[in-house]
């Protein structure tokens, strides 16, 4: 999965720690899905998409894995 957090936050001029405040998560949280290590609860993505005024579809992703069988 790929996001735009890092895009978003620049554009607001927001930094990790505003963001993870806001979140209520941890800065390494914030970092960890801005490097695509880790991906969001669905809560947390809800909430990422309200904070930002937008869907999750928006800042969200999902790339399938091209050696999936469909």
């Amino acid at each position: 999965m790929i996001n735009h957090m890092t895009v978003q936050k620049k554009l607001r001029g927001i930094k990790q720690e505003e963001l993870a405040s806001a979140m209520e998560v941890s800065r390494q949280t914030i970092g960890s899905l801005e490097n695509g290590r880790y991906n969001p609860s669905i809560l947390l993505a809800f909430k990422l998409a309200r904070y930002f005024g937008m869907s999750i579809e928006e800042i969200f992703i999902y790339e399938e894995d091209k050696h999936e069988e469909k």
